[in-house]
This record gives structure tokens, sequence and C-alpha cells, in this order.
């Protein structure tokens, strides 16, 4: 006797129902009958309860989105209705094409038309192709006229707009627009995606990169899509790692699963076509003259077909796929970023719930699409837009752990643009969680803002080897891009000097900052960029009086560098080929010298501190140190005097009692090669620039 399944039987009641409920709408309400109102609410409860629990059926789709655009029902009941149209697969290009045909006929309020342009937008992605839909970019232009549509219009436009849609009269259209409306976040946003495709057509000063054009409140459907898509598709593992090649699936070995957020690469065209009738892949190309992702094998592949790819029906998918992501990098088509960041946005404000609500259950989930994320920056060598609204929105609420790695490489990846700007969103919170975390957590914080520099630097040099620097007083913007790097360098600065004071000058954590400088102090050679910035004082005398031998060799390899790039920078400056407004500053040339003295006077002349330090006299007394001023050079700084010790064993092992005084003269060159030979290589390259070797200290 075979035993019944209850979740099935719940499933097929729950589909008969729906069924039922389908049928209600599409022949109207029945006048006729006295209940009337209660077999409305429970067809409307039974096509919500499916619909949020499991999604609907594209032909359900269909129907129901035609009634609700129709006016049949009230508008309570055709906002329910919308609030249900949730896919569990896809969207028919048909249903939406007969949907927009309603707005024509003046059937629906307004405040239904706004619903369905903001329900449009979210399921923009589920719509299987996207033809007949860009077909009507002229009637959506035209919608632009209503004042309450105009936001979810220009939206709507800027993740259709391609090449061929931007015409002049359109552009008059917009600039007027904006002459009536004002400077619209939402009407510069479709301004700026013009001048990008058409700059000749456009000459107003828009600005050159916004991070939030359009809001991205919640909505009713985007929480449930992901809850949708996570019950209906198969278990799978963490992020695959991009390599050259098609995504071949998940490792069925890994033990642990969870549900993907990232779709199923497939391009909804080759899928319908396929699932029609039996088709070759010649066949498809002959009939279609695209070739489907699916059949995307290797690069040479990609390179004969890079015209005529038809890319996936949800951007999101390409994330996984390192073959798309170069055809990304290579065609540099707008349209495709805009809608891959608009997938992005949706999905990482949807996904990471524990901003929202403590919930951590998905938690590994939300860590490996941020994961996928990061790896498809690193690939591209580009952040994304929509990540870093994202951080901006995030840091205010995240307490410093949860995601933390995912958290600090997505804001390495930040793409430039004015610390001005950036420092509100997102460095005046990082400050506090900064000063009042772990040393580990100061450290990933150090790397991460160098790896931020280095992107930023190599960002700028590509520019300014684009666009040379001219000697025109109005090309400012080169000034202002190393204004925001200089503010960056000085904020990294105060951050060290505090939490070398926080950590009592700790050699592990005065690594990382010393690494962070010797990305700074290699800007001009490195990026030919007028900029150079030197270590604060609390850094500089930390490093130089620090018991760690690796930290003195890295300082003294840190000046070095800083003395080739500044000799490199005034020759320049006396062959007259640096800009006037970006000479250096007597101020640094001041500030180096002084550093420089100082150094030379510690490891080598045993002057130390002529001017800059005073030790009160009991504190002397105490430590039994008399003439303070002669006790520093290369032997007896504290680290390096077990260095000068090993030299003397060396040079007499019998000797019992050692004493350091005695490395004078000739002594003195050979311990000097002892410690070259040690591996100090940022001692021995600073000695020999700075100082005339074979004079010893007096």
């Amino acid at each position: 006797m075979k035993t019944s399944n209850p979740v099935e039987e719940d499933n097929d009641e729950a589909e008969d129902a729906l069924q039922i409920a389908i049928k209600y709408f599409d022949k109207g309400p029945k006048k006729a009958l006295r209940k009337k109102d209660e077999i409305l609410e429970r067809h409307l409860k039974t096509v919500e309860n499916v619909a949020w629990k499991s999604g609907l059926p594209p032909e359900g789709i269909d129907i129901l989105l035609n009634v609700a655009l129709s006016g049949i029902f009230g508008n309570a009941v055709n906002t329910r209705l919308l609030k249900c149209m949730i896919p569990a697969t896809l969207i028919s290009e048909d249903s939406v094409v007969k949907a927009v045909s309603w707005l024509c006929v003046g059937k629906c309020s307004g405040s239904i038309k706004v619903l369905f342009y903001r329900w449009l937008i979210t399921m923009l992605d589920f719509i299987d192709h996207k033809e007949q839909i860009n077909l009507l970019y002229g009637f959506f232009f035209a919608s632009l006229q209503d004042d309450v549509l105009c936001p979810y219009v220009c939206h709507l436009l800027y993740l259709l707009t391609k090449k061929d849609n931007v015409k002049p009269f359109r552009v008059r259209k917009l600039i007027d627009l904006q002459a009536k409306m004002g400077m619209q976040p939402h009407l510069q946003a479709l301004l700026s995606l013009y001048k990008y495709f058409a700059p000749t057509l456009i000459s107003l000063s828009l600005p050159v990169r916004k991070k939030v054009y359009f809001k991205t409140s919640a909505n009713p459907w985007t929480s449930a899509l992901i809850a949708v898509r996570q019950r209906n598709q198969r278990p799978s593992v963490g992020p695959l790692k991009l390599t050259l090649g098609p995504d071949n699936g998940p490792n069925v070995k890994r033990k642990w699963k969870f549900h993907t957020v990232i779709p199923v690469l497939s391009s909804g065209t080759y899928a319908i076509e396929c699932g029609k009738k039996e088709m070759s892949l010649s066949d498809y190309l002959n009939h279609n003259r695209s070739l489907p992702v699916e059949q995307l094998q290797s690069f040479s592949q990609l390179l004969q077909n890079i015209h005529c790819l038809e890319l996936p029906s949800q951007m999101g998918s390409v994330l996984n796929h390192p073959l798309l992501l170069h055809y990304i990098n290579c065609v540099r088509d707008e349209s495709i970023l805009l809608r891959l960041y608009h997938w992005l946005s949706q999905t990482l404000q949807e996904e990471c719930l524990w901003y929202k609500v403590n919930n951590y259950e998905q938690g590994k989930e939300f860590m490996n699409l941020l994961d996928t994320v990061i790896r498809a920056e690193c690939f591209l060598q580009e952040g994304f837009y929509s990540c870093e609204a994202f951080l901006y929105k995030s840091f205010p609420l995240w307490d410093g752990l949860c995601c933390r790695s995912q958290f600090l490489q997505l804001m390495s990846w930040i793409p430039f643009s004015s610390f001005v700007e950036i420092k509100p969103l997102l460095f005046d919170h990082l400050a506090p969680l900064f000063f009042t975390s772990s040393i580990y957590f100061k450290c990933s914080v150090l790397q991460s803002l160098k790896e931020l520099l280095q992107n930023w630097l190599l960002w700028l040099s590509v520019e300014v080897t684009r666009s040379p620097i001219t000697c025109s007083p109005l090309d400012t913007t080169l000034g202002a891009s190393i204004i925001s790097v200089s503010k960056l360098i000085e904020y990294v600065g105060w951050l060290s000097t505090v939490a070398l004071r926080l950590e009592n000058n700790s050699a592990f954590l005065m690594h990382f900052i010393l690494d962070f400088y010797e990305k700074v102090c290699d800007i001009y050679i490195n990026y030919n960029l007028p900029l150079v910035m030197l270590l604060p004082p609390g850094i500089f005398y930390s490093a130089l009086l620090s018991l760690d031998t690796s930290i003195l060799n890295q300082l003294c390899y840190i000046m070095h560098r800083y003395r080739v790039n500044m000799t490199a920078a005034k020759k320049k400056d006396l062959l007259g080929k640096t800009k006037p407004e970006f000479n250096f500053s007597s101020k640094t040339c001041e500030e180096f010298n002084n550093y420089l003295t100082v150094m030379i006077g510690c490891l080598w002349m045993s002057k130390p501190f002529k001017k800059e330090m005073y030790i009160e006299p009991h504190i002397l007394g105490k430590a039994k140190i008399t003439a303070y001023k002669s006790n520093l050079n290369l032997v007896l700084h504290p680290s390096l005097l077990s260095y000068a010790a090993s030299f003397l064993l060396q040079e007499n092992p019998e000797e019992k009692a050692l004493s350091v005084d005695t490395i004078q003269g000739q002594k003195w060159n050979k311990y000097l090669d002892y410690l070259f030979s040690e591996g100090l290589q940022g001692l021995k390259l600073f000695i020999q620039s700075n100082v005339q070797r074979f004079h010893g200290p007096q």
C-alpha cells in the first residue's frame, strides 16, 4: 500500500486553488453574487500565498498582469495583484508588451502606473528577452512629461538605453525638462548616460560621477524574489574560483551547501528555442545569428563571436563566468554595466540581512556572494559603483566582525572619487571601529587602505597618460585628484599615529604602517604623479628609535626612496617640465632635510636630536646616561647592539669582555660591511646615498 506525502498533497492543492483563482480573475467579477467580496478576498489570498511562497508561473503572470492594468477591479485589488507579480522562473516579454499597451487607454490610475513601472524596473532581468521592449523606448520616453512618473521612467530608460537610442530631439527634451524641473538626480542620470554615448550632443556641465542617482528604497518584490529563487533553485556550494574557461558547475565534494543567490547562466532565447525542438548549434546560429552564452567554451570562441554574443537574461550570472567578464572588459558597453550594477544593488540590499536585523542564518551565503563579487572586481581590475553605494549604507551599522575580510576588500576597490565626499560616508565611521578594535583589525584596515591607494594611483596614472598635463590654468582636474589622494594619505597618517600610541608602538603594527609609506614614497617616480608626502613625525621618530632592526631597515629604505623621488622632481622642475602649480613646496623639502639630518645624526654622526629633543635630567640619572647626545649611532642604536656584539665576537672569538667603543676607524668600515652582509639592504641604500662612507663618526 502506497503512503501519500503530505507536502506533495499540499502543493497539488495549492496549484489547483491557484488555477481556480486565476480563472476567476480572468473572467472578471460577477455582480449578481451576494458573496462577491468574500470570494474575491479568498482568491486574492490564494494568489498572494502562492506568489510569496513559490512564485507565479509565466502564464499566471500574463493573465494577472493584464487584469491588474485593465481596470476591471478597483485600485485596492489591482495594487495587491501587482504586488503579487513574483515570477517563479521567467516573465514572458509578450506579457510586458500587453501590459504596457494598457497604459495607453487610460484604464488604470496614476498610482497603479507608478507601481507598474517600479515592478518593471525590479523585474527587468527576469524578462526572457527584450527586443520588443526596446522597441517601446519611444513610448517610455514620451512618458517623461508626467511629473509623477518621470523618476521611474528615467530609471527604466537608464537601464534600456543603448547608443542607437540617443537622438538630438531626445537630448533637447531632457534639457528642457531639466530647465523646468531643476537639477533632478534622475534627469542627471539619463543626461550623463546620453553624454557618454554621444558627447558631442551635450555641452552641459554634468557631475563626473555621482554615487546614487535613483533611490533604492525597499519595494514589495525584491526580498520575495530572493526567497523564491532560493527555494526553487537546486542547492549549490560556495562561489567558484575564476579561471579562464567556462563554468563547469559546482564541486559536489564540499560538505556544506547553500542556495546561491547568483542566477544560473542562461540566455532566454536559446532556452526557449531549444525547448521547442531539438536544434544543433549551427542551426541555431543560422536561425538567430547570435551565439548563446551556454555554448561559449573557450577564449578563442569568444574572440570569433564577440560581435554576435547573446548576453544572459540575468546579468548577475556573469560574475561566475570569466569569459563573459572578458567580454565586459573588452566591449565596454555602458548598458551592460548598468544592468550588472542594477542587479548588484538590489541583491546586496536584500541579501545583507544583518544590517537590517541581526539575522546570521544566511551569513555563509552572503559571504560567498561578496567573495564572488570581489573576485570579479579583481578580475576586471575595477570597482563596482553598486558595491561602493552598498558600503556607504552598511558601514554606519557594521560591527567590524561580520564579513570583515570581504568588507575590507570591497573598501580597497572603491572607485576613485573626491575624498571629501567619501569621508563622511565611510571613513568617519571606520575611525571609531579602527581605534576600538584589536591590533589585527588595525593591520587589516591599513592593508586595505594601502590597496585602495594603489588602485587610485593606477587609475590616476592611466588618466594622466590619456590626457597629458598642459599648462592651461583651466586644467584643474588633475590638481583636484592629487588633493584627494593627499587627503587619503593624511587620513592614514592620522590613523597610524593614534594607533601607535594605543598599541604602545607595536612593531607588528609599525610594519603595516611602513608598508603603506613604501607605496607613498614612490608616487612621483612609479606613477608619474606630482605628489610627495612625508611620514608624520609620530611615525618617523617611533620607527627611528624602534628596538626592531627590520623596522629601522625599512625606514632607511623609505627615506632613500624619498630622496630619489625628490631629486627627480627637483631635476624636472629645473628643466621646466613641471606645471608651476604642482611645484613641491619648500616646506616639504625643509621637513625632509630635517628628517635626513636627524637620521644621519642618529646613525652616523653620534649627534642625535641637536635641537628637537629635550630629556629631563632626573630621567637620565635613573638611566645612568649622562651624555645621551653622543650615545646613538650604528653601533649604539638599540636595534643594532646585537649586531655590534656579534661582529666583535666574529673578530675576536676568544675575547671575554667586549667593548663596542672599539668599533672605530677601519673596524667601523668592516662593521658596515658586516651589517650589509646581514641583509640590511635598506640601511645600505640609505648610507650609500646620504653619507660619505669612509669618513666614520668622530
